[in-house]
């Protein structure tokens, strides 16, 4: 294949995965703590050299290495739900998984049949000493303070778990809203001594849907538009190969 048709591939390909993360950023713009993506990029050199080896060119690849959070903070908006929390600033609220304590923006919490304080998935909200909350039956004022303390007509049953990460760009983002922390010991999650917490609110998706909704529709064209250069290219070595061939026999 020509160096042409592998450059554009790679541009290609770049291009559908950062199609990929776009869409995934519009089909979250509704969801409660819901932090945008953006693909990176870079450019991969490769020298060639002619017979005699010395340089001819070098070629431009397109190469993409990861992607990066926005983990700036989406609007607060009021839903008058006791149960809906929001933290205002940095932090995030801790859950218990299977597979160890996670940590999410999404304040959507609910009660399960036992009563316990539970994200939309189940999983039960923890405390900063590592404690589910359970609400007896009976208690119906539930009230969360500003410092993530959650108390009932019977009084306190403890302050939320909100963390904070040194990086929070060491996160992975797993299904559900929630991210996992890294290996290293400076990525593991530090609480936050004077957490800020608002009762009957959620935090909304940083994603700005008309940006992303433009980005997508002009990444569309450049994939359509790349795909016609490989389809001339092609059809350019298609029409030379049978010239070629006609005239050796």
């Amino acid at each position: 294949m020509e160096n042409t048709s592998y450059i554009a591939l790679s541009q290609q390909s770049a291009t559908w995965r950062q199609m990929a993360v776009t869409a995934n950023n519009v089909a979250n713009m509704n969801t409660p703590g819901f932090k945008a993506e953006h693909a990176l990029f870079t450019d991969y050199l490769v020298k060639v050299r002619n017979d005699d080896r010395t340089m001819r060119e070098t070629l431009h690849f397109v190469q993409d290495y990861g992607v990066m959070t926005d983990t700036r903070e989406g609007p607060v908006r009021s839903t008058g739900n006791p149960l809906d929390l929001a933290v205002s600033g940095n932090g995030y609220f801790t859950v218990a998984t299977e597979d160890g304590d996670r940590y999410t923006r999404n304040g959507r919490f609910q009660l399960d049949v036992d009563g316990q304080i539970v994200n939309s998935e189940g999983l039960p909200v923890l405390s900063q000493n590592g404690t589910p909350f359970f609400i007896a039956p009976g208690e119906t004022k539930i009230t969360v303070a500003g410092d993530g303390t959650i108390s009932t007509e019977n009084g306190e049953l403890g302050r939320l778990g909100i963390v904070d990460f040194t990086d929070p760009q060491t996160l992975t983002k797993e299904p559900g809203g929630l991210f996992r922390p890294g290996e290293n010991p400076e990525d593991q999650p530090q609480e936050v001594e004077r957490p800020a917490i608002v009762q009957g609110a959620l935090e909304g998706s940083n994603v700005n849907g008309v940006v992303e909704m433009t980005r997508l529709i002009e990444l569309q064209r450049h994939y359509s538009n790349v795909q016609k250069m490989i389809d001339t290219e092609h059809e350019r070595i298609r029409r030379a190969m049978q010239t070629y061939v006609g005239n050796s026999q």
